[in-house]
């Protein structure tokens, strides 16, 4: 029917996919408007490699939805000129992937030393949990919940007055490797939380009652690839049986539906749900801290990015959860503390309705468990840099986020259960 298809899929045969610059690359935004401009989408995925960004999948992909995705930039005019053929409404979000990699970083001198306003590698961020907790003996503290796949330590921070009985709220970041975002702001509410102590009264009411776990990065080899080899990895890094593709995407193993809807269980696809439930080695350590600390943990927050959204159950299924309005009442008031700040504008809701049916997400595991202020913070942008977040707006992203996060902590904290 396409028959730019047909010469696409054969190019992109003779790609060499060893090279990782990602010079020329293009992100795409399209909006289909009917099932026939779905299909064509779906055929250009077949075809050619196709990154999604969002939604994460092809089979997501609807009439009158958003869609971003990245293709290879010997592809780039092709697919350009088949949007164009196509009729499809659609504009080049990013022109050329490399300049936007390379414009994350605005401080052009890189220090090893660890700043809140800038990305750190994993090495850095290692060191500053340790050091924090060694600088903030009274408040911090830090343990190893399990190790990687490639066998690395997986840091939680405990922050918190001593106190007897106390409930507990839990944080992590850095469940997909390449938004860089998320573990940023984990840092950056730590800091926040010693620096504010005793001086900024919400902040010292919520450590003084409440426990915090903040898992500064959930999925560590992940990240570190992102730094080392590529820069728009998502998944885990561990080896599947049967298959040279490599990783699980950690927020589709999960034990909530799993693997039913919005997953893939095709170990190269970027939604790959795992062998099994907990098939990770940092999903299952996640997991099992959650579950042996489950008399204590009220909250469960999980930071990702991006399309500024804050998300609660259900993701796996369309049914809404028996907390529904109270959930969403505190969405609503959460995402306008979010905005009070520098206007940025979140939609918020259930997640299969609001964005997508996604199976195996944490959050829909941690309500199941009986946790049940349960949320999915989708951090900046709406698609303009994507999780090419430029540094300069690390600092406006996690002030305002902090905003909405202490309304939900102190929320919690008056509605103890």
């Amino acid at each position: 029917m396409w028959p730019l298809l047909v010469l696409i899929g054969a190019a992109a045969v003779s790609a060499h996919l060893q090279d990782l610059t990602f010079d020329g690359q293009k992100v795409f935004r399209v909006i289909p408007q009917n099932d026939e401009q779905v299909e064509i989408i779906n055929s250009l995925a077949s075809n050619i490699e196709v990154d999604f960004w969002q939604p994460d999948s092809v089979t997501l992909v609807r009439p009158k939805m958003q869609v971003d995705f990245r293709v290879e930039a010997d592809m780039s005019f092709e697919v350009e000129d088949l949007l164009k053929e196509s009729g499809m409404e659609y504009r080049v979000l990013i022109d050329n992937l490399q300049a936007a990699l390379d414009a994350q970083f605005n401080s052009k001198a890189r220090t090893t030393t660890h700043s809140y306003e800038k990305y750190n590698n994993w090495e850095t961020i290692a060191a500053w949990t340790a050091d924090i907790a060694a600088q903030n003996p009274d408040l911090v503290s830090r343990s190893v919940i399990g190790e990687t796949y490639e066998g690395r330590p997986m840091y939680l921070l405990k922050m918190g007055k001593s106190g007897a009985n106390k409930k507990a709220i839990f944080m992590d970041c850095g469940f997909h490797a390449r938004e860089w975002i998320s573990p940023a702001f984990c840092q950056w509410f730590v800091k926040e939380a010693v620096e504010t102590y005793g001086k900024d009264t919400v902040m010292t009411t919520l450590l003084n009652n409440l426990d915090f776990y903040v898992l500064p990065v959930f999925n560590i080899d992940g990240y570190i690839y992102t730094w080392t080899n590529d820069r728009m990895w998502r998944k885990t890094r561990s080896k599947n049986a049967g298959s040279l593709c490599l990783g699980t995407d950690p927020n589709r193993n999960f034990n909530a539906g799993w693997c039913s809807v919005g997953a893939s269980k095709r170990p190269c696809d970027s939604t790959y749900c795992g062998s099994a439930p907990e098939s990770e080695k940092e999903t299952k350590a996640l997991a099992d801290f959650i579950r042996e600390h489950l008399s204590t943990i009220k909250a469960y927050l999980t930071i990702h990015s991006y399309s500024q959204l804050l998300l609660f159950p259900y993701s796996y299924t369309y049914n809404l959860p028996s907390d529904n309005e109270e959930l969403n009442s505190i969405a609503r008031a959460a995402s306008e503390q979010l905005a009070s700040l520098y206007n940025t504008k979140y939609t918020y809701g259930p997640g299969a309705t609001t964005i997508y049916p996604a199976a195996g997400g944490s959050d829909d595991w941690a309500y199941d468990q009986g946790i049940k202020y349960s949320f999915t913070f989708e951090l900046r942008d709406t698609g303009r840099y994507g999780f090419l977040l430029p540094e300069s707006q690390i600092k406006p992203t996690c002030e305002e986020t902090l905003l909405a996060v202490k309304y939900i902590a102190n929320y919690v904290l008056e509605h103890l259960y």
